[in-house]
């Protein structure tokens, strides 16, 4: 039977989803849990991979295994022997064909800003901007170039040889959210090149502060490749905040 489960995780201190040889991933964890539950090796398949210390509310995975003991049961089992940091809150049957990442239609990335010095409980999900102030009516202009069905090579840290075979996706949602000192950056696409979202955060980060002026990033966005124009941000402000389905 195949099981469709959705957790959150605070991947501060993990080397991202994807299992490693140190053993130190979410993939890692999931799958030694499992392995208890089963009693046999179970591999999971995630929606997507997050890179080390990037965070998840609702990342999907789903496995194949044989539980006669009902969806309830199986999500009680799946929320003991993790550490804190990690929580499956829900667990269903689906069908065969089902898979985590090629049924996806479409993900919600949120990344985070803080306008000044985050305190210690804040530093852990934030991007501290210092001294420097954003603008975000810039930034959101800025964004309105980037929406719509492009290729975003450019975007991407893949270098060019390496990189997806089509980079074109269609970015839904890119808007810039204010409140207070924090501020949320929502981009929603059918799907995400490799760091596509911090380059975005990036690059929407230097119109908010000057460096760039918003009609930039269409020369950007129609080069096609990367360049020292994008900046990568920081992992620790960026969140899978949800997978659609269907």
């Amino acid at each position: 039977m195949r099981w469709k489960c959705t957790l959150a995780y605070d991947g501060t201190d993990y080397e991202g989803w994807q299992a490693q040889p140190s053993g130190n991933t979410i993939q890692d964890f999931l799958e030694r849990r499992l392995g208890t539950l089963f009693r046999k090796r179970v591999v999971i398949h995630g929606s997507g991979r997050t890179d080390s210390g990037v965070h998840a509310r609702g990342q999907v995975f789903h496995f194949d295994g044989e539980w006669r003991h009902g969806a309830e049961a199986l999500l009680q089992a799946l929320r003991t022997g993790y550490p804190d940091s990690i929580q499956v809150y829900r667990a269903e049957g689906v069908e065969d064909d089902f898979h985590a990442r090629y049924s996806a239609t479409g993900k919600r990335y949120v990344y985070q800003f803080f306008e000044g010095y985050a305190d210690p409980f804040d530093t852990r999900y934030f991007w501290s901007t210092g001294n420097r102030r954003l603008d975000t009516e810039r930034m959101n202009v800025a964004a309105g170039f980037l929406e719509g069905r492009h290729d975003f090579a450019s975007f991407t840290a893949n270098p060019r040889d390496e990189r997806e075979d089509n980079p074109v996706r269609e970015l839904r949602r890119l808007t810039v959210e204010r409140n207070g000192p924090r501020l949320r950056l929502l981009a929603e696409a059918d799907g995400f090149l490799f760091r596509m979202v911090r380059s975005l955060a990036g690059c929407l980060f230097d119109v908010g502060i000057g460096k760039l002026d918003p009609s930039d990033v269409v020369e950007i966005r129609d080069k096609r490749e990367r360049t020292n124009f994008v900046q990568t941000a920081p992992p620790q402000g960026l969140f899978l905040e949800r997978v659609w389905y269907g």
